[in-house]
């Protein structure tokens, strides 16, 4: 299965955050919040739906998403994706790229990613920034359900900030002498990391038992955390994002 899906957010005349094109695919349905009053400063809300079964071997799945200048953006998923082997020769592929005009943010929070057994998965998230853009964007990748080995997959993320390379990050996981690595992920079920472009970052990098919240050297942070379920690897991200000046001093 192939499929494209389209999301383009505006800043209108009156200063709200509306959604100007909204195109679905099979299996990647964007259903966006409708509430009655939208107050200029609330951004637009857009859920992320899988329709189908998917991502099975053989399927290549692409989401572009742009948010124009000084608009707002949160795009959510509402439930788990799971990566799954399929009757067709090959992987899967899932490509998300987006866009994020001057004044503008995104926040892309999806929901975890499993990676089930005999599953060939690759994931791809590319970003451009305008300089003064914000972003956050959240990966937890689950090893397979439970009880059960994982499959294999690779997971790219690429930000670029001003035309500059701000973050080049490929991650292989389901080698079960690599997984079970302390440099790797110490044998650990599920991985979560977050970028976040939010304005001021930490000064120094700040570390846990098990996350941490590193600035990048060209700008940007990066928060990391290994766990044994996907409810503790995203609270240690919650965490991180805690001691994160930029978005403390954004988010009340």
């Amino acid at each position: 299965m192939k499929a494209q899906a389209r999301l383009v957010v505006e800043r209108d005349a009156d200063g709200r955050n509306v959604v100007r094109d909204l195109r679905s695919m099979a299996p990647i349905t964007l259903v966006p919040h409708r509430s009655r009053v939208r107050s200029a400063n609330e951004p637009a809300l857009v859920h992320l739906v899988s329709s189908v079964t998917a991502p099975l071997g053989g399927d290549d799945l692409e989401l572009d998403v742009v948010v124009a200048d000084g608009a707002h953006l949160v795009l959510r998923g509402v439930a788990a994706t799971l990566a799954l082997p399929g009757h067709l020769p090959g992987g899967s592929r899932a490509r998300v790229r987006i866009e994020v005009g001057s004044k503008a943010s995104v926040q892309f929070v999806p929901e975890p990613t499993v990676v089930t057994a005999r599953a060939r998965h690759e994931a791809e998230l590319i970003v451009e920034l305008a300089a003064s853009a914000l972003l956050r964007t959240r990966e937890v990748l689950v090893l397979g359900r439970a009880g059960e080995r994982p499959g294999s997959l690779t997971s790219t993320v690429r930000v670029r900030r001003d035309g500059g390379p701000l973050l080049d990050q490929s991650l292989r996981i389901g080698t079960p002498s690599l997984d079970a690595s302390a440099a790797h992920l110490a044998g650990r079920r599920v991985l979560g990391t977050e970028v976040l472009c939010w304005g001021e970052d930490p000064a120094e990098p700040f570390s846990h038992d098990w996350w941490s919240l590193v600035p990048l050297a060209r700008g940007g942070s990066l928060a990391t955390s290994l766990a044994g379920d996907a409810v503790t690897a995203q609270a240690w991200l919650e965490a991180a994002l805690d001691v994160h000046p930029g978005w403390r001093s954004r988010v009340g």
